[in-house]
This record gives C-alpha cells, structure tokens and sequence, in this order.
C-alpha cells in the first residue's frame, strides 16, 4: 500500500493506479478531488483523513476578531494552485460582512512577492491578517510570519509551526494525531480490510495556540477567556 500526504500527492498517485491500496491523510475534499465516491464509503483503493473543512477558514476570521476587536480590513493571503484555497476563501467571504470586516484576497504566486502585496494592503492598526491552508504557506512560512511582524498586522495562521517561528495564533486539527491514526488503517488493511470498505475519516483533535510575545510586540492583550481556551501559550 502507499501512504499519501496531501492533495497534490494523492491525485498523481490515483492517476497511476487504482489497484494498489492507498491511504491519504491531510487532503481537505477527498469527493470533489475525486478520490473516493463518499465519505461513508470510499468505494474505491483509496481511503483516509481529512485535515481541512472548508468552513473552518471562518473560524480564522472570528478568532482574529477576538484578538484584535477594532480590525476591519483583511487580507486573506491563499495559494491559487492549491485545490482548497478557493473554498477556504469563500467561507471567509461569508462570514465577513457580519463581523464589519473587508476583505481583501491576495494570491501566493512567489516568496518575493509577499512582503510587497501586504505593505501595498497594510494601512493602520484595524487591518489584519488569515493564511489559509495550503503547500506554498507551509513552505513559505518564515517570509509569511516576518512581513506580518514588520508589518504590524495580526494575524491567524492554520497550523502551530506558524505559531512557533512567531506567528500570532492558529486554531486547526493536530497533524500528529492524524497520522497516529493512520497507523490503525494500515493495520486493518494488511489484515485483509478494503480501502472501499473504511470510511474517510474527519479531525478529532484541534488545537489552540497563541504567542504572547507576538502579542506583545503588536501592543495587543490577549482575553483571558482566549487564554483560558488555549492548548498552548507561548511566552
């Protein structure tokens, strides 16, 4: 069997076989990628887990909200290649008008590029920031985090590695604990179980995490409510 870490992933593999059983993980719409016919039932060779829903890009807008109340101007920073950014994208569209927010997408085409789009969109302090998911804000996430930082924007990130090299917060599903997961689904199928047969799987785990030094150096206090929420503060 082969074991397949994202959407840009998986779909080559599926193009090259549907015989070999393979197991997903970290891939956001695995029936409008065409992998599996449900998530119910797979119904083909490929089964596994899911890291995004689409909707949980409207969570970023809100929380960033309640770190920063006066923000009302956003930049969605988001990756045009990536499958999810659209979607990601519109879930935060509609979301905004309700929280008095603007936004303002800005599509990742290449590292030297982002510095200037967020300063071209950087104004004053009601403005803020939302990565969205996708390969090219993994791989670029240093360049991300320090435009924010020069910047002065708030921003929420959707994985904790963001947090750590100095991003503000991010709320997502823990990536390890998937992949724990995916141990039990190999087990099953090198037992005799089909991939047609094991249901795609969604998060269990989420994940909090909030950097007060960040905080500090943007003259932003986090609510203790927040605080009092979070799976990890780092200081």
């Amino acid at each position: 069997m082969i074991l397949a870490v994202g959407t840009l992933v998986t779909a080559p593999l599926l193009a090259a076989t549907r015989s070999v059983p393979v197991i997903f993980v970290q891939v956001t719409d695995p029936v409008g990628s065409g992998f599996v016919a449900s998530l119910a039932r797979p119904g083909g060779n490929a089964t596994g887990f899911t890291l995004f829903e689409f909707g949980i890009s409207a969570k970023w807008i809100e929380l960033l909200k309640e770190i920063a109340p006066r923000t009302a101007r956003v930049a969605v920073l988001f990756d045009s290649g990536s499958p999810v950014g659209f979607g990601m994208l519109g879930a935060v569209q509609s979301v905004a008008p309700s929280l008095a927010v603007d936004i303002s997408p800005i599509i990742l085409r290449d590292p030297s590029e982002i510095e200037p789009a967020l300063a071209a969109f950087a104004r004053g302090p009601d403005d803020g920031l939302i990565v969205l998911a996708g390969p090219q804000q993994i791989i670029h996430r240093e360049v991300i985090v320090a435009a924010a930082a020069r910047l002065k924007l708030p921003a929420v990130y959707p994985y904790r590695y963001h947090v750590v090299r100095g991003g503000l917060a991010c709320y997502g599903p823990d990536e390890l604990d998937q992949h724990r997961q995916v141990a039990g689904y190999v087990d099953r199928i090198l037992k005799g179980e089909k991939p047609a047969d094991l249901p795609v799987q969604a998060p269990t785990k989420y994940e909090l995490v909030i950097n007060l030094k960040t905080a500090k150096a943007l003259g932003l206090e986090m609510p203790p409510s927040l605080l009092a929420r979070a799976d990890e503060v780092i200081e």
